[in-house]
């Protein structure tokens, strides 16, 4: 009796774990006015991680560290970091990539949760953005789990330009998916916010716009900046933020950082931190005796992690 009455308990929170999984709850996102809503036209907000570099951190992409991440820090998003940039980058080496990209995206899929995929890249490349968007588009466009971020952090590039580059990519993507979230990221870093909000994309839906900030660095000037971007109507997503300098090393700023977090728990912004990789620097969250496939104790974790982890599983409830 013992063993049949723990059976059952078993399943009843196995099955409230699935009956609240992200994709189960919200469905299909889609954007109203400045905020990120479910299917139903209810504002929501995700929260999670980034992969790192896939060219520089390939061990940690796969099934199983996702799966961990979703049953542990409870993230409802992951965003899988492809690079366009560095050595054995997409464009040299496209097979390494989607052998990175496929466990995490179909894993995302399968684990119902939200998957950002990352364009990661400082320089433009419209032919080959928009081809490989297409792709995923057309492979992955009618599961609702997919956000597809174009232009990880243009440095040089003017808004003018970026904004003939979101057209042509978009248009790639929408010809197979009509209605997934579609994020492009802004001028210097993805800190020149206001520059989109003055004159953001005409005639698309479901595109929001990315802001990055680093919190030893960025302070009160970018969330004023953001703060008043999203006041105008703009929708603004945090595709990437940590805790540190924009280096991704240095001191954590735990009173920026926190007001950062309130700033977007405030204004119901979704965020996704600086990231699961182990090099020895703060922003990589964890150490190098950390397996590439999960179970991460707290040993297995730095400052950051161990924080990141916190804050996702506090406010992810």
């Amino acid at each position: 009796m013992k063993r049949i009455l723990l059976a059952a308990i078993g399943v009843l929170v196995a099955c409230q774990i699935y009956a609240v999984s992200p994709v189960k709850r919200w469905g299909q996102l889609q954007v109203k006015g400045s905020q990120l809503c479910n299917q139903a036209g209810e504002p929501v907000v995700l929260r999670g991680v980034s992969y790192g570099w896939h060219n520089l951190w390939p061990r940690f992409y796969n099934a199983k560290s996702l799966k961990w991440l979703v049953k542990d820090w409870n993230v409802s998003v992951v965003r899988a970091a492809m690079g366009i940039q560095i050595d054995n980058n997409y464009l040299d080496n496209p097979e390494l990539a989607m052998k990175c990209m496929t466990p995490i995206i179909e894993g995302a899929i399968k684990n119902n949760i939200y998957v950002i995929i990352d364009w990661h890249a400082h320089k433009m490349h419209t032919q080959a953005a928009a081809d490989f968007f297409g792709k995923m588009a057309q492979k992955y466009g009618k599961y609702p789990n997919v956000i597809y971020e174009l232009y990880n952090e243009p440095v040089e590039d003017s808004w003018d330009s970026l904004k003939e580059y979101a057209q042509t990519v978009i248009r790639a993507i929408r010809q197979h998916d009509p209605d997934n979230i579609i994020l492009m990221g802004c001028p210097h870093w993805d800190q020149d916010i206001h520059l989109v909000a003055a004159s953001p994309l005409q005639g698309v839906s479901n595109v929001m716009y990315t802001l990055h900030f680093y919190a030893a660095t960025h302070k009160e000037y970018l969330r004023q900046r953001m703060a008043e971007a999203i006041d105008t109507g703009l929708p603004v997503f945090v595709s990437e933020c940590a805790g540190m300098e924009a280096s991704g090393d240095g001191p954590l700023n735990m009173e920026e950082w926190q007001k950062w977090i309130d700033l977007m728990e405030s204004k119901k912004i979704s965020w996704v931190n600086w990231s699961i990789s182990d090099k020895k620097e703060t922003c990589s969250m964890l150490l190098p005796s950390a397996s590439s496939t999960g179970k991460w104790k707290d040993t297995d974790l730095n400052e950051s992690g161990k924080l990141v982890r916190r804050f996702i599983r506090q406010y992810n409830r």
